[in-house]
């Protein structure tokens, strides 16, 4: 798929189904897009009115203050010892660090991007944007000896999939074979459910269990969009290969990609106080715990999802269908169709809705499945 060729967007066929649940009598329940509704924490809009005065142009590398912060987060939360600050690099966004990758990286015609089977489509939309063919393949045996880019992506959207040490090492590993980068996309981690993820740590593919002390030609990508509630801030980071980091900063300062200032002073703050992460987590927690059991009422079957800020179900139908099934009780969910070509029959379903608007969706399921 060429540039020229890019789809439009998806989204955009969602319009009469949204207008179907706006017409429900009690009102929309938008779970199709995962932007959070919860207020930003209070320390972080504090710490981003106290830095107005950016008067001066901002590193693209990153304030000392920020390239820390990021080094003491992934050693503190994601069991990544030993980067420092050549490692590390912020981005506007995680979207962007994703569409452009295959670019920065010098992609182009003949060369494969490996992205997970049920993916977010910008890994592809990035692959065409740089003219490289894409695989959508979860398995390493599979990866094509053309394959200069492998995307991972733990825990997954949308289907919530969280890969082991052990699947992270086999991925490291053929990537090595292949001599291909491997960029992990990880920014759901802080928000395991299911058991062992419920209190284990999800695994980095930065973690030493994976790669040893070798980073060469591993990224991986983080936002604080979920975890702080900072979507409309668009504070994210890219880790790992000092040279790959070198290449993208290179890059990334010729083109002027460079974040606010107040805003990297916010993410100082924010990767610094884990209070207000565990608080968020629990949020979604209580609205998953209130809407899986209500769509299962209601004749779904819940897949992975054992981790993330989704719910990844089936009803054994086309998920068009399904998706105007659930429009007529005035819920909006996401179609597989938008995530690749294989899984035509799944639906995605968010967690960010308010705690009210998660228990409208609940009992509408509920009753729902009770007139099955």
């Amino acid at each position: 798929m060429a540039l020229k060729e890019l789809p439009e967007y998806p989204w955009d066929q969602m319009t009469p189904y949204a207008e179907r649940a706006r017409a429900h009598a009690g009102g929309i329940v938008d779970l199709s897009i995962g932007s959070p509704v919860d207020e930003t924490p209070a320390l972080i809009r504090a710490a981003l009115a106290e830095a107005t005065d950016a008067h001066a142009y901002p590193q693209t590398v990153g304030t000392p203050a920020l390239r820390e912060a990021i080094v003491g987060w992934f050693a503190r939360r994601r069991g990544v010892p030993g980067l420092t600050v050549d490692n590390v690099l912020p981005t506007i966004g995680s979207k962007e660090l994703v569409a452009f990758l295959p670019f920065l990286l010098g992609l182009g015609e003949g060369d494969v991007v490996v992205h997970p089977r049920a993916a977010y489509p910008t890994y592809a939309i990035g692959a065409a944007m740089a003219g490289a063919e894409t695989l959508a393949s979860d398995d390493p045996a599979e990866w094509p000896q053309n394959t200069r880019l492998i995307w991972l992506n733990s825990p997954g959207n949308p289907d919530g999939r969280v890969l082991s040490v052990d699947d992270l090492r086999a991925a490291v590993e053929r990537a090595r074979e292949l001599g291909a980068y491997l960029a992990s996309d990880e920014c759901y981690a802080e928000l395991g459910w299911d058991a062992p993820w419920d209190a284990e740590r999800i695994p980095s593919v930065l973690d030493p269990r994976v790669i040893g002390d070798d980073r060469r030609n591993i990224l991986a990508v983080y936002s604080l969009s979920k975890q702080s509630n900072l979507a409309g801030y668009r504070a994210a980071f890219v880790a790992g290969c000092r040279t790959v980091v070198g290449r993208l900063t290179t890059v990334r300062k010729h083109a002027g990609l460079m974040l606010p200032s107040p805003l990297q002073a916010a993410m100082v703050v924010a990767l610094g106080d884990d209070a207000h992460v565990a608080t968020q987590r629990e949020r979604y927690r209580a609205r998953r715990e209130l809407l899986k059991p209500a769509l299962e009422a209601a004749g779904f079957r819940v897949d992975h999802s054992e981790a993330g800020l989704y719910l990844w179900a089936t009803e054994g139908r086309d998920a068009w269908e399904s998706i105007g099934r659930l429009a007529d009780l005035g819920i909006l969910a996401g179609p597989g169709h938008f995530y690749g070509d294989h899984y035509p029959e799944h639906v995605r379903l968010s967690l960010t809705a308010t705690d009210e608007r998660i228990a409208a969706a609940a009992e509408r399921l509920r009753t729902f499945g009770d007139s099955l």
